[in-house]
């Protein structure tokens, strides 16, 4: 059956943008076509930006943007365009600053009217489609706008301009006045956190909360920081504190419904300051990112809660986000039908349950699974979790007592408990699985699937792991083959390369997922493309005149100004990644230009860290990796021999972030390394056994062919 609208969206790959297709919108995709439109008719450009599993997107979507009357008044008024904010950030970045600036927030979807210049003119956020609680509708809002481009164009106009002129001038940004990023830096970071740190709930700050990875990237690393307190005493006191708000926030999170105890990985955040009714879209980049700090948690302490939520998330990778070719794909949605067949659909309509639907599927061990999860008759959403009313009766899991506090409870012993509850929750999962799945957002990002291959090489290092390893491998195989062509990457793949070029998140990401997929298989050829796509990032995105790294290439004709990301959120910014790829490569080369680069990449965020240090954890981890020595540890012998195996395990059983692993095989990838750093030339095997070098500043200690006085080294 043919749909009655169809528009110009129908030739797009993006699954936002095919979600739209047959709106009776006369929606365009950002490009010439669209802009050359509004300037022959005239007309202001209504921006809509969002993307396919964003849950208030389709809301405004069905409100408005599928409603024929509406659609009438956008069209003759209007040159209406939908961007997909995961393909192209950098237009979403440039108009998220305006909204932001003039609103004081920001989200999706995101709504922005514009010259036909594209000066932004006004903007918000998801706009109800009728007056509203004192706030305009979207009609109201399209009307007046269309009023006021007939009646007072020219003063609209200029004030668009005005505006776009404040706005580069802001994103040009200056020379950074503060002190170099130093000791300060960090326990200025650490100090903001400890305020912010939620010590009943876990996390920083109230609701709705987010897991902020980096921050955990940063707190894992104080944990274990040594040289630069004040005193003994107080460094003792601060890498306790750092240690614990990162454990139990860890914890916290995966005892509450944010975490899918089913089907593993974890939803987008936590409506409430309990994480316990989420926000249910599943995104890559939390997944990713979330796997690495469980990953590091376990290899900083060994307990087997952590190894246990990292292989739950990266095994939901594995099951339902990887592509046959290699690649991992972008998102779930937070909505999906209700039932099979049938047009009403609700969030987390895939995830939670009734207390009778469990009881009916459990039987008798439905009263420990209730209890153990929280499953209540009425349904368990706190008072102020579900303000629309969405989960009246029904029940998101969440972790109310241990398997100790269980046993103790039920006067069972823990295997017995422990069998109970992995039995329930296999048949609760077989059942869930027959329901209408969320839809899945299939385009492979580049930069997602840098964080990805982080995560799993990272896990592969710590358990070694060789499916994780495998998968960290066919991701970085499936980038190159796919989305590296003649020297520059691609933003983006789904049934083929997107016609976006990659940004500095794309570059930055992957080459930090190069660099870890190295320690983990010691493949050189891995290295090597790090070190040519650090080039073109360079030669790309680097600014000369500040340091550190624009999100797009000079010279874009469809972009108001270049952006720079100054802000570790969701996503780090492609700055403080890359400044750690800087320091990372300079101790594997031993090169003094990637080293200076990395410095002035870090000094360009000066002023930030000087008063928000707790805005930029991730480029808080590269300071500190700056400030330690040098450390590389080699390891000379042959591949995958008990001898070897040993030492590396020794040395992956100690979560030192500030290290840099490197192989002396004998052959290729030992006469690669030779090429740059000379002690490598000469790293051999002692007397038929595997041995290593343990080096700071370039110079080695002696050999160890022991792997108990490695561990005793390591140790100190």
């Amino acid at each position: 059956m043919n749909a009655p609208f169809t528009n110009r969206l129908t030739k797009e790959k993006s699954p936002y943008l095919l979600q739209h297709q047959h709106n009776p919108v006369d929606w365009l995709p950002w490009g010439a076509e669209a802009f050359e439109k509004a300037k022959k008719e005239n007309k202001p450009i209504f921006l809509s930006i969002g993307y396919s599993t964003c849950h208030w997107c389709h809301v405004m979507a069905h409100e408005s943007f599928e409603d024929e009357a509406t659609a009438k008044l956008m069209n003759e008024n209007f040159v209406c365009i939908k961007v997909d904010r995961e393909e192209r950030p950098d237009v979403d970045k440039v108009y998220m600053t305006f909204v932001q600036a003039t609103t004081g927030g920001g989200g999706w979807p995101m709504s922005v009217w514009l010259t036909p210049d594209l000066a932004p003119l006004l903007g918000g956020t998801y706009y109800p489609p009728e007056d509203r609680g004192g706030r305009p509708g979207f009609k109201t809002v399209l009307s007046r706008l269309a009023k006021g481009w007939k009646d007072e164009r020219e003063g609209i106009v200029q004030h668009g301009a005005d505006v776009a002129k404040q706005l580069a001038e802001y994103a040009a940004g200056s020379e950074a006045k503060a002190d170099a990023p130093g000791r300060a830096s960090l326990y200025g970071g650490l100090n903001q956190l400890t305020k912010r740190f939620d010590s009943e709930y876990g996390g920083f700050g109230s609701a709705p909360k987010f897991p902020q990875p980096s921050g955990i990237n940063f707190l894992l690393r104080m944990s274990v920081r040594r040289g630069l307190g004040a005193t003994p005493e107080s460094e003792e006191t601060d890498r306790k504190r750092a240690r614990e708000m990162t454990l139990f926030t860890l914890g916290k999170m995966a005892d509450g419904g944010m975490h899918d105890h089913l089907g593993g990985g974890f939803h987008r955040y936590s409506v409430d300051t309990y994480w316990h009714i989420p926000h249910f879209e599943k995104m890559l980049y939390d997944q990713a990112q979330l796997a690495r700090a469980y990953v590091d948690a376990f290899a900083l302490t060994r307990d087997a809660r952590w190894e246990k939520i990292m292989r739950d998330v990266l095994d939901y990778l594995l099951r339902d986000m990887t592509d046959k070719e290699g690649g991992f794909y972008s998102a779930e949605d937070a909505d999906s039908f209700l039932e099979a067949g049938k047009p009403e659909h609700g969030e987390g309509a895939f995830y939670v349950w009734t207390k009778a639907e469990i009881e009916h599927a459990l039987g008798d061990a439905a009263e420990l699974f209730n209890r153990f999860y929280g499953v209540e008759k009425d349904g368990n959403a706190p008072a102020g979790s579900d303000p629309l009313n969405e989960f009246k009766g029904k029940n998101t899991l969440i972790q109310r007592m241990t398997i100790a506090e269980a046993a103790a409870h039920f006067k069972k012993p823990v295997a017995e408990i422990e069998k109970s509850l992995a039995a329930s929750s296999a048949k609760l999962f077989a059942m869930r699985a027959k329901r209408p799945r969320p839809h899945l957002d299939d385009k492979i990002i580049t930069a997602w699937n840098g964080l990805a291959i982080s995560a799993f090489a990272r896990a592969a290092q710590v358990l070694d792991e060789p499916r994780y390893l495998a998968a960290a491998q066919g991701s970085a195989k499936f980038i190159k083959a796919k989305l590296w062509k003649n020297g520059a990457l691609i933003r983006s793949y789904r049934h083929e390369p997107s016609s976006v070029a990659a940004f500095a998140d794309d570059y930055a990401a992957l080459i930090a997922g190069l660099l870890d997929l190295y320690e983990a298989d010691f493949d050189t050829q891995w290295l090597a493309w790090a070190l040519e796509l650090q080039a073109k990032m360079d030669a790309d995105f680097y600014d000369k005149d500040h340091g550190g790294y624009f999100q797009t290439t000079a010279g874009a004709r469809d972009m108001l100004f270049r952006s720079k990301e100054d802000y570790d959120g969701a996503e780090p910014a492609p700055s403080s990644v890359a400044a750690m790829n800087l320091l990372r490569l300079a101790q594997i080369t031993d090169s003094k230009e990637l080293r200076e680069r990395a410095e002035k990449t870090i000094r360009s965020a000066s002023d930030q860290l000087a008063q928000i240090p707790s805005a930029m954890t991730q480029m808080l981890c590269a300071v500190d990796f700056s400030l330690a020595k040098p450390r590389q540890i080699v390891i000379a012998g042959a591949p995958d021999t008990a001898d070897t195996k040993a030492l590396l395990n020794e040395v992956r059983a100690v979560f030192s972030p500030n290290q840099i692993v490197l192989f002396a095989d004998g052959g290729a990838g030992q006469k690669w390394l030779g090429e740059k750093l000379d002690f490598i030339k000469t790293a051999a095997p002692v007397k038929g056994k595997a041995a290593a070098y343990v080096c700071e500043n370039f110079v080695c200690q002696a050999p160890i062919i022991d792997p108990v006085e490695l561990r005793a080294l390591l140790a100190k």
